[in-house]
């Protein structure tokens, strides 16, 4: 089972199919699995809500790091777990509680889905349960919280759905997505405005000699350097939004990066480059926040090979750069040639073509093995 990080909520536009509607067949199909999810929610609040001592259960463990036996609270897992056994009948469990029994009233609901509305439970009673708690103790007569409700938008987990395009045709896909625009946005001089300031701050310190433990020195300078990093990040966030707005139905991709160390140079070098992983973090997160504004779900993809593999035959490519009239070989180059059918654009577009790929899992490379040993 995964783990939520983001709900997004969108209504469905039944407008014409040329347009990114959807037709009202689906829609009705969607509004049956809406009603069969909240009934089967419905049913595991009440199990939960009569069983609430199972959720503040204590449960022993060993712990490697202290090297002795601990108690910790039941997870969510292992309380999905003990539900599944007391209410679906199994090979191992073949007669669930006569009052629980989940799989006479719900025969055909596909696991996956009856785990995603068992976890929805267990997240809405476990609240629930620390709010009532919390409002008995403070001993306020007013404020008393209600009983959890059991409609709500479907949730599935990561794992819970897959999305296989290959092999099927346009019209039988429920959902069709499309890379409608490229945008590029630059910096304007930020970059090398911030490695100015953070060079300043480095000389400062070399000057006053070792800081005193507990004390931060050169603040107002940080202090620049944040808000132009916050400035940029809203601006480019708004330009994103602006393209997203134009596109209703669209989806918005975003590389998965999470690893990037700087490495090799001064200490300023280094620390503009973590200053300038920390400012695609901002953008990231604002576009999400306006997109969401606007209905646009935002989508993070595998960012492997994708600025060095080409978009259109998948081979291997490489990146250059031209400087008076001269191809010049280098790996932040900001064009991209494959050598095996001469396909020439810029980098950055042909890695965004690159995500879109790898969205659809439409994959022209090999993923990368882990190494063994």
């Amino acid at each position: 089972m995964g783990q939520a990080t983001r709900t997004t909520k969108l209504v469905l536009d039944l407008g014409e199919r040329g347009q990114g509607g959807a037709n009202t067949g689906k829609r009705t199909r969607l509004t049956e699995t809406v009603a069969l999810l909240t009934a089967a929610r419905a049913f595991y609040i009440d199990f939960f809500l009569t069983h609430a001592d199972k959720l503040a259960e204590r449960v022993s463990y060993y712990s490697a790091k202290h090297l002795e036996m601990r108690e910790r609270a039941i997870s969510a897992n292992e309380l999905l777990t003990w539900a599944e056994a007391c209410t679906v009948a199994t090979k191992d469990h073949p007669h669930p509680w006569p009052s629980w029994n989940f799989s006479e009233r719900f025969p055909d609901l596909p696991f996956v889905y009856r785990r995603s509305v068992i976890k929805d439970a267990i997240g809405k009673v476990r609240s629930y349960l620390s709010n009532r708690a919390n409002w008995e103790k403070s001993g306020k007569k007013k404020g008393k919280p209600g009983l959890p409700g059991a409609s709500e938008h479907p949730t599935l987990y990561q794992g819970t759905c897959e999305l296989s395009l290959e092999g099927t045709k346009v019209a039988d896909r429920f959902v069709r997505l499309k890379v409608m625009e490229t945008l590029f946005v630059t910096d304007h001089g930020l970059d090398q405005q911030r490695y100015r300031c953070i060079k300043r701050i480095a000389k400062k310190q070399w000057l006053s000699g070792k800081p005193v433990a507990g004390e931060r020195s050169n603040q107002q300078m940080w202090r620049h350097v944040r808000r132009m990093n916050a400035d940029a990040a809203h601006q480019v966030a708004h330009r994103i939004a602006a393209v997203c707005a134009k596109y209703p139905g669209c989806v918005l991709l975003f590389e998965r990066l999470r690893k990037i160390k700087p490495r090799g140079a001064s200490t300023s070098r280094r620390v503009n480059r973590r200053q300038a992983n920390q400012l695609r973090g901002k953008i990231n997160q604002a576009a999400r926040e306006k997109a969401y504004a606007l209905g646009v779900v935002t989508v993070e993809t595998n960012a492997h090979g994708t600025s060095q593999f080409c978009s259109r035959c998948g081979a291997r490519g490489e990146r250059f750069s031209i400087r008076g009239g001269v191809r010049i070989a280098e790996r932040w180059g900001k064009l991209f040639r494959c050598p095996v059918c001469h396909y020439e654009a810029n980098a950055d577009h042909n890695a965004s073509v690159n995500v879109h790929h790898s969205f659809y899992q439409e994959w022209h490379w090999q993923p990368r093995l882990k190494r063994s040993g």
